[in-house]
């Protein structure tokens, strides 16, 4: 009986992480091909925009994700787990697949970017149902006191469909060519998933209804209306604001700039090579895969609040020595011309705009504009200086560049003397000491790596108990709603817009390192209000919330 309830236990583990690892692969391939995304799909866009377009592109299958959470949370409390996340990998394997037949920009114009956004929302709803759906599933199935350990197999998901994801990319990217990949290769990743498809529905077919919500159901105690119940009422709406403000904006914070803003650091300012980046992530994801196992482990013993907080802690006190750190190991050359010979823009603030346009309709065609985007564009810091003259001027060293005046031009003559202006900027710049890309001679891989996993620490400390802990905090009639809402508006909201709007400060400040505030207020917050308001969830019997 006992190997029974054993290999039963491993089968709700196996099929419901292989389906969640399987959503993961297919959210976190378009984060990983940001800059492709850029080239393929907003090639009409300067680069700086299209980038911020293409990271924009990512945040908005975030932001769909908390109505996800609503629809599915509704049919898995009312309905029952297994249906709803039957239904979520079915629609994200759907949409991931059609992405990789998609036309490009170049061939289908305007139309190409909008099917883009579409399919992208799809995928967000799907992910928004899934892992509140996984996670409940498991720990309605899993023993009170090994709850953490269990659930920690659900958290450990992300990083399986990341490394997935990054193995198909570097392995694609490396058969095909750089050129080929760009023309076509970009598409294999997102076309073999119909195979996990296949895999992650046939398992998930097999399994069983969980045994809290048969119980619930045959009692005549299922919720009627979960969304009234969840959020109508104060004592779980009191529930719902604690997981939201106290553990899920950290998460948001900590994890997307671990594993995904790091991304956009290393290739946009610091000019490492893509494939070097891609193999640094992807080593950091399995190294620090078994710690969310760990992590949840250690919360079965000495509980969920400690070890989360701790996560917290850890990643808000390397924020600053961490991304410097980085950027001395993976671009020293580039770090020390910032030092000796700092880049200053003279301008008049007047003809200044917010370098920031997530939908690429300003044409930033000022004098200032042009010289701030350019910059943004190259990933440089700059000190702004008030100057009243109309043209702006860049400073480095003993370089003087007058940036013309596109004002009056013509989208063509626009882009022409931006292009034009970029070669003179470079230049400069280059004669300064500004290396255009980082040698990979003098990058520092072990010191790179070594702050990477700091951070992957702290993110697997966080994340690891979670799923228990939120689990442990809502009563089985509205727990998929009322657990899954908060989850996603953090990781959703507060974590997919974290790598535009951390780009973003980094081109509206001309500081890279003010891309940094977000994750910290974002983190701050949880910390105080876990300190305060949470309570402590270990072993307690899910029948008694």
């Amino acid at each position: 009986m006992s190997d029974q309830k054993a290999w039963s236990m491993k089968r709700v583990v196996a099929a419901s992480s292989a389906g969640t690892a399987f959503e993961w692969y297919d959210f976190f391939i378009f984060g990983s091909l940001a800059t492709t995304i850029q080239k393929v799909f907003f090639a009409g866009l300067d680069p700086t925009a299209g980038l911020v377009a293409a990271l924009g592109l990512f945040a908005a299958g975030f932001a769909f994700r908390p109505l996800g959470a609503l629809i599915f949370g509704v049919i898995g409390d009312r309905l029952g787990r297994k249906g709803a996340f039957l239904a979520t990998v079915s629609l994200m394997g759907a949409s991931t697949f059609l992405i990789g037949i998609l036309p490009t920009y170049a061939t289908a114009g305007i139309v190409s970017p909008i099917l883009l956004i579409l399919l992208r929302i799809l995928q967000g709803i799907a992910l928004g149902g899934e892992y509140g759906g996984a996670a409940i599933y498991v720990a309605e199935h899993a023993p009170n006191n090994k709850r953490g350990a269990t659930t920690g197999w659900i958290q450990i998901t992300a990083s399986l469909g990341l490394i997935a994801g990054l193995l198909v990319i570097l392995g694609t990217r490396s058969a095909t060519g750089e050129q080929h990949f760009l023309e076509w290769g970009w598409r294999v990743p997102f076309l073999v998933s119909v195979v996990l498809l296949i895999i992650s529905v046939w398992l998930r077919f097999k399994l069983s209804e969980s045994p809290a919500f048969a119980k619930l159901k045959e009692e005549g105690a299922v919720s009627t209306a979960p969304l009234r119940e969840a959020f109508g009422r104060w004592d779980n709406l009191k529930r719902v604001l604690i997981a939201f403000f106290g553990i899920m904006c950290a998460q948001g914070a900590v994890w997307y700039l671990s594993f995904f803003y790091v991304q956009v650091f290393l290739t946009k300012s610091l000019g490492v090579p893509d494939s070097t980046k891609d193999a640094l992530v992807l080593a950091m994801t399995i190294a620090s895969a078994p710690l969310y196992v760990f992590f949840g482990w250690v919360s079965d013993r000495v509980g969920r609040k400690p070890v989360m907080i701790g996560g917290m802690l850890l990643a808000l006190i390397a924020y600053y020595p961490g991304f410097h750190g980085i950027a001395a190991a993976a671009n020293p050359a580039l770090v020390q011309a910032q030092q000796k010979r700092p880049v200053e823009v003279h301008a008049n603030p007047a003809t200044c705009s917010v370098q920031f346009d997530p939908v690429g309709t300003r044409r930033f065609d000022t004098s200032c504009d042009i010289a701030k985007s350019l910059l943004a564009s190259t990933g440089i810091s700059y000190t702004n200086r008030s100057y009243p003259g109309d043209r702006a001027i860049i400073a480095v060293g003993i370089q003087q560049i007058e940036v013309p005046d596109g004002r009056g031009l013509d989208a063509a003559g626009l882009k022409a003397l931006k292009e034009a202006t970029a070669k003179t900027v470079k230049a400069a710049l280059a004669a300064e000491g500004y290396p255009a890309k980082a040698d990979p001679g003098r990058m520092n891989l072990p010191i790179i790596f070594f702050w990477l996993m700091v951070f992957a620490v702290a993110a697997t400390a966080l994340y690891g108990p979670q799923a228990a802990a939120l689990v442990e905090m809502f009563p089985t009639r509205v727990r998929y709603t009322a657990m899954s809402l908060p989850y996603h508006v953090g990781t959703g909201w507060v974590g997919g817009f974290l790598p535009v709007t951390s780009f973003a400060l980094a081109a509206i400040t001309g500081n890279t390192y003010a891309s940094l505030w977000y994750p910290v207020v974002f983190t701050v917050i949880p910390i105080l209000v876990s300190l305060f308001f949470l309570k402590e969830t270990r072993g307690r019997r899910l029948e008694e919330v």
